[in-house]
């Protein structure tokens, strides 16, 4: 598959605004690897290899350790996550999916308890900008890695 049009160039102006998005969150109290394992979670979760594979790159870059890499798709089983990982993927999880109640109470609660108002805001800001970077990655279908270049 070849990629379909590149967005960057065609509506510069709405590409810079995403990456604005994330330098807020880059910038934010959001601890970097509870930011980058929601970003490959819901990546996982959309189906978006460009993000999927960049999201791994830079947790790796970062150190994180291949066991909680390849246990991030069944982090609930797994025992090598923290509460304040869990109760992002959770929220991260649950705000990607939205059914018909939404994001439930009890998810949100726990998300409440593990950060505080700013850090949480930026993590709901981190969310929704890596589920609209997987609309691009997967409609424009972009191609794993090629950001490496």
């Amino acid at each position: 598959m070849s990629q379909r049009m590149k967005v960057a160039e065609l509506a510069p102006e709405a590409y810079k605004h995403m990456l604005g998005l994330e330098r807020f969150v880059t910038n934010s109290t959001l601890p970097a690897t509870v930011r980058e394992l929601v970003k490959l979670r819901v990546s996982q979760i959309n189906g978006c290899a460009y993000c999927v594979d960049m999201h791994a790159h830079d947790l790796r870059a970062m150190g994180e350790s291949d066991q909680r890499l390849f246990s991030l798709v069944a982090w609930r089983d797994a025992p090598f996550f923290s509460e304040q990982e869990r109760a992002a993927l959770a929220l991260a999880e649950e705000a990607t999916r939205l059914g018909h109640e939404g994001v439930s109470d009890p998810v949100w609660a726990e998300a409440e308890a593990r950060f505080d108002e700013q850090t949480l805001a930026a993590l709901v800001v981190a969310i929704a900008t890596i589920n609209a970077w997987n609309r691009y990655g997967v409609t424009l279908r972009l191609t794993p890695g090629s950001y490496r270049g």
